[in-house]
């Protein structure tokens, strides 16, 4: 479980999280939805160590992440999975080299052993036999795979997955979309995933904690997301899945 309290972050006099507070299970995903400029970003950066909330805490199974040295850190990191918006594999490197890069940066296995844990993630992720081919001959969805199969290849205690499902087609997303839940339950993961994706949403959004201007302004399920009387998250939803549709249609 990961446990947020009282998070806020400010950029010189633009303060961008207001006290946001929130917690994250294990074994479901949780969503973070928003607007632009809503915070989602800043929120998962705060969470990660890659920003530092002027106040409030970050919790990873009760230890106080906000707290620890630079050492410290570093040990939990080597527990938490990213899967990256542009999926940010190595173009120079196979599929293979990019499953294994944690691996060799975070590990003393021998190199049987990071190519046999290799081959487990691609498996995992429907990839069998793709090791040697490079970023370029992959499809966008094919390189969300990827992306994944090297985000678990540290067997993460926690996932972090930033607008997966960003240039894919809707039957591709679903697909992501699937894995990602299948994964967390499988390996009963705290999973946290920024989107925008209405679909996804509805479809794997277990947990989904709204912001808006920097604020919490609700926390539910997927379920109960459509039965709400707040304006804010009304607007956000019906003209996120409008605008979809328009796109889709145009």
């Amino acid at each position: 479980m990961i446990e947020i309290k009282d998070v806020e972050k400010s950029f010189g006099s633009n303060t961008v999280l207001k006290g946001i507070s929130a917690k994250f299970e294990a074994g479901v995903t949780n969503l973070i939805i928003g607007g632009s400029g809503s915070g989602k970003t800043t929120l998962l950066k705060c969470m990660v160590g890659l920003q530092t909330p002027e106040k409030g805490s970050v919790q990873y199974d009760g230890r106080e992440f906000t707290e620890m040295d630079f050492e410290q850190r570093i040990e939990v990191r080597k527990e938490i999975g990213m899967l990256f918006q542009g999926s940010a594999l190595f173009d120079s490197m196979t599929v293979e080299e990019n499953i294994m890069f944690p691996l060799n940066m975070f590990t003393d296995q021998t190199f049987k052993e990071k190519q046999e844990r290799a081959n487990f993630c691609l498996e995992r992720v429907n990839l069998e036999g793709k090791n040697k081919l490079f970023p370029a001959e992959l499809s966008g969805g094919m390189k969300k795979r990827v992306g994944i199969a090297r985000a678990i290849a540290m067997n993460p205690k926690y996932l972090f997955c930033d607008e997966p499902n960003s240039g894919l087609d809707p039957k591709t997303s679903i697909v992501i979309d699937e894995l990602i839940k299948e994964i967390t339950e499988e390996y009963q993961m705290t999973t946290i995933v920024v989107t925008h994706d209405m679909n996804s949403v509805m479809g794997i959004g277990d947990y989904i904690l709204f912001l808006h201007q920097g604020k919490k302004f609700w926390e539910g399920s997927n379920k109960e997301i459509a039965h709400t009387d707040i304006e804010e998250l009304n607007d956000f939803v019906f003209a996120s899945r409008f605008m979809k549709a328009a796109k889709k249609n145009f």
